[in-house]
């Protein structure tokens, strides 16, 4: 059963250099262990307590991994198939292991720290867009409704005005008529029947 240790250290390199690994573990004989993100672990070497043996799992990376003293791992000409994470573990049943290391390459770190904060700023630009676009439509209503209220408002007292106009040109009628029928029946019938009678303009 295969774990990995509970605390992860970063390393960071660049394409091209050699790196030294430590592990932190006392016993005589150590397995390195490469964890890749896609991939299971997969044993690179075995390192005993005499650095000069060193058991290669894979023939093709004697030129890539060696081993120098305390089990620290070298690893030569760094590219990208030696990326991932690194622990040495010991032979004992169940195994113990050491502190893991994860190795990366600066430009990838520094590119995805940058992607990162376009990323934020891009996410801070719309909303601030966003905002401000709610902050106009409420402006936009509130104007409407002031609008709208004001033409009520007008409309209200025209009609008002006019109301009044027509009641003032009834009363003046009613008193008009009134002052007729008083000059009918005051008047002789002996006299004229013709009653001159000014209308007042309204």
């Amino acid at each position: 059963m295969w774990c990995q240790a509970a605390e992860t250290l970063d390393q960071l390199t660049e394409l091209g250099q050699n790196v030294t690994l430590n592990c932190d573990l006392d016993d005589e004989d150590v397995y390195w262990v490469l964890l890749k993100q896609s991939d299971s672990p997969s044993v690179i070497l075995q390192s005993f307590s005499n650095p000069t043996f060193v058991f290669h799992f894979n023939k093709t990376l004697k030129n890539k991994y060696s081993v120098q003293s305390k089990h620290r791992l070298v690893i030569y000409n760094i590219t990208v198939d030696e990326l991932g994470v690194y622990y040495c573990m010991n032979t004992d049943t169940p195994p113990k292991l050491s502190h893991s290391t994860r190795l990366n390459i600066i430009e990838q770190t520094q590119l995805s720290e940058f992607n990162t904060t376009e990323c934020k700023n891009h996410t801070n630009v719309k909303e601030e867009n966003s905002t401000q676009l709610k902050i106009f439509s409420l402006i936009s209503v509130l104007l409407n409704a002031v609008l709208i209220i004001t033409g009520f408002l007008n409309a209200v007292s025209v009609e008002n005005g006019c109301w009044n106009r027509s009641g003032n040109g009834s009363q003046l009628y009613n008193t008009e008529l009134q002052q007729i029928q008083h000059l009918k029946e005051s008047q002789d019938p002996k006299q004229s029947q013709y009653v001159t009678v000014v209308f007042q303009t309204v």
